[in-house]
């Protein structure tokens, strides 16, 4: 009888240990253009770093963060740029 081996549950968040690894995940999301995908991984990068450190950061309660970056949420730009700077990263447009 062969052994069934339990496979572990992939956790992005263990992958995003620096802010360079934080900041190519986000651009390849932006990239990509997907809004949902914009906030889930926003919400990936702010659990890495530490929600309550992120919430601090942003001047948003933690209950509103997650609120802000749970699935089919719609938050106003404001919002994503505080959780943005609170992440140590910065947008910038190219051509």
């Amino acid at each position: 009888m062969k052994k069934i081996q339990k496979l572990k549950v992939f956790d992005i968040t263990r992958h995003l240990d620096s802010e360079q690894s934080m900041a190519e995940y986000l651009s390849q999301v932006l990239e990509d253009g997907d809004n949902d995908e914009l906030i889930r991984a926003l919400g990936h990068i702010a659990k890495a770093k530490g929600m309550a450190t992120v919430a601090k950061e942003s001047g948003l309660g933690r209950e509103s963060l997650y609120k802000a970056l749970s699935e089919g949420s719609q938050p106003r730009f404001d919002t994503i740029a505080k959780v943005i700077h609170a992440l140590g990263l910065k947008m910038t447009v190219q051509v």
